[in-house]
């Protein structure tokens, strides 16, 4: 099983899609074959965790099978830490997101379903890749669903929406694509070879000039880095979550960014992540701080989210370039806090959303009366996004704000924690304007009905993991930090060793050493 696991999952979803668009475009039927689908994928990726082993150096569950010749592409796939949980977390959004859009997509639903599938086999195919021209096609083939997801199945029609929304999507994400490519092609040139690994050991030995290696790491950085998205290179991001459907909305942020700026980055350009990182580290800090303003100031629900994840996903940010251990754990961690907790609301938003027809935050009020279920899950879901102890979110900010503090940059992180502050102001703020003082019209003329079996049916897992996950953290890093160590090269341990002396002067030019010991 652990020889053709990861091809299991692989195929699962593209099997599930091939079926609902033979059979008839009937809405409970395609929604019903996707979802034994979905929850059979998800099934297969827990086999990962129960047969990982947290001890063990490299890639586990490999496949390498020669696919062309000439380039010399391999079908090869294999799982580290930093891979493993994300690859869980994607196969447990798959029939949240099924059941999320079991009452909503009434037009055409084969074809919606068959797109969801297709888009959850890009996203694993991105996590299990080792060869980087497949990795580069399950990363353009993440684009396509999504974009036709979002033109298709917009939640309205406004000057922004539909058609546009799509359209900036795809133009933000394609475009740096291309420079992407060409980095890929032009490593592959001087080695040729595609393999993780080889090309990882190639860069550490000096095969590459210098001048052209940095050139090809921006390509890199760039690409990822709109997909995250950073700072200044966020503009599709309120858009597409005023837009997209539920279940695409939960998954087109964060998770395929951030893996891959740890592991295609940092992880074959550690020398020139090394030159990225105060920048990379200035984009982050700010970004907590700017995301969370344009929270504050929102009028609509779904881009108050918007800004709010920008916020959330600048925390991963800084950790993963303040380059400790410590640092990179909570950047993983963040990741997997901002997919959890984002579906929630996400569901939550939604399920308002199907109540009212509106997102305008000024027709809420007085709903807790009506709804005291969703707005208990509701509390909870805003509270772990805050970030309080004993929710997951504490553990991700804590592990990023505190390596900052120690080994980075004291002025950069008390920025970013005031970005914790105003996080609290903008959900609570959303929290009592929605749920609590006098009940507005809106309220009372549609006396909205509580959670049905369906909705709890999503939610009760997920506020379960909140919790599990801010209590049990160890569970989850003890495989991330494996993964990071060998990613890194060894070089978050060595960073944090490194602070560690006394008198030693912690920074950024202080980390990212380089595979072989030099630094």
């Amino acid at each position: 099983m652990d020889n053709i696991i990861l091809s299991l999952i692989l195929v699962t979803p593209l099997i599930g899609a091939l079926l609902i668009a033979l059979l008839p475009d009937r809405r409970t039927l395609s929604a019903g074959v996707a979802l034994v689908f979905a929850l059979l994928t998800f099934a297969f990726t827990l086999h990962l965790p129960a047969h990982f082993d947290n001890a063990k150096l490299g890639f586990q569950f490999v496949q390498d099978i020669p696919w062309i010749a000439s380039p010399n592409i391999h079908y090869h796939v294999g799982v580290d830490g930093l891979s493993l949980w994300l690859i869980v977390l994607t196969g447990l959004l798959a029939p949240i997101g099924v059941l999320a859009s079991w009452n909503t997509i009434k037009d055409r639903p084969k074809v919606f379903y068959s797109l969801f599938l297709v888009q959850q086999t890009a996203m694993l195919g991105v996590f299990v890749s080792l060869d980087l021209m497949l990795y580069y096609g399950f990363w353009e083939l993440s684009l396509l669903p999504m974009a036709i997801l979002i033109a298709m199945y917009g939640r309205t029609l406004s000057e922004n929406g539909g058609p546009n929304a799509s359209l900036r999507f795809f133009l933000y994400t394609f475009i740096p694509s291309a420079p992407l490519l060409v980095a890929i092609l032009w490593l592959y040139a001087k080695t040729h070879s595609f393999d993780f690994v080889a090309l990882q050991d190639a860069i550490s030995n000096g095969t590459f000039p210098a001048g052209a290696l940095l050139w090809a790491s921006l390509a890199f950085l760039i690409a990822f880095a709109v997909k995250v998205p950073v700072l200044g290179l966020h503009g599709w991001l309120p858009d597409v979550f005023q837009e997209a459907p539920i279940a695409g909305a939960m998954v087109v942020a964060g998770k395929l960014g951030l893996y891959s700026l740890i592991r295609f980055h940092v992880g074959l350009f550690p020398q020139q992540a090394v030159k990225a990182a105060p920048w990379m580290i200035a984009l982050g800090a700010i970004g907590v701080i700017y995301g969370a303003l344009q929270a504050l100031v929102q009028k609509d629900f779904w881009k108050l989210l918007a800004y709010g994840t920008i916020s959330s996903l600048s925390f991963c940010t800084l950790g993963i370039y303040g380059a400790t251990l410590s640092g990179l754990d909570g950047a993983v961690y963040q990741t997997l806090n901002e997919g959890i907790i984002g579906a929630a609301l996400f569901v939550l938003l939604g399920v308002l959303y199907d109540r009212a027809s509106t997102s305008q935050i000024s027709q809420y009020g007085g709903f807790a009366t009506r709804t005291p279920m969703l707005a208990t899950i509701f509390v909870i879901a805003s509270l772990a996004m805050i970030g309080l102890p004993m929710l997951n979110g504490f553990i991700g900010e804590f592990l990023v704000l505190s390596s900052t503090f120690t080994g980075t940059s004291q002025a950069w992180a008390i920025t970013a924690t005031v970005g914790v502050i105003l996080s609290a102001a903008y959900m609570l703020t959303l929290v009592q304007r929605v749920f609590y003082g006098q009940q507005s019209n809106l309220a009372i003329a549609h006396a909205p009905r509580d959670l049905d079996l369906r909705e709890k049916f999503i939610l009760y897992p997920l506020v379960t993991l909140m919790l599990i996950m801010g209590v049990f953290p160890n569970l989850f890093l003890t495989g991330i930090e494996s993964g990071l160590r060998q990613t890194s090269g060894g070089l978050a341990y060595r960073a944090v060793s490194l602070c560690a002396r006394p008198g030693a002067t912690c920074g950024v030019q202080a980390t990212f050493p380089v595979r072989g010991g030099q630094q």
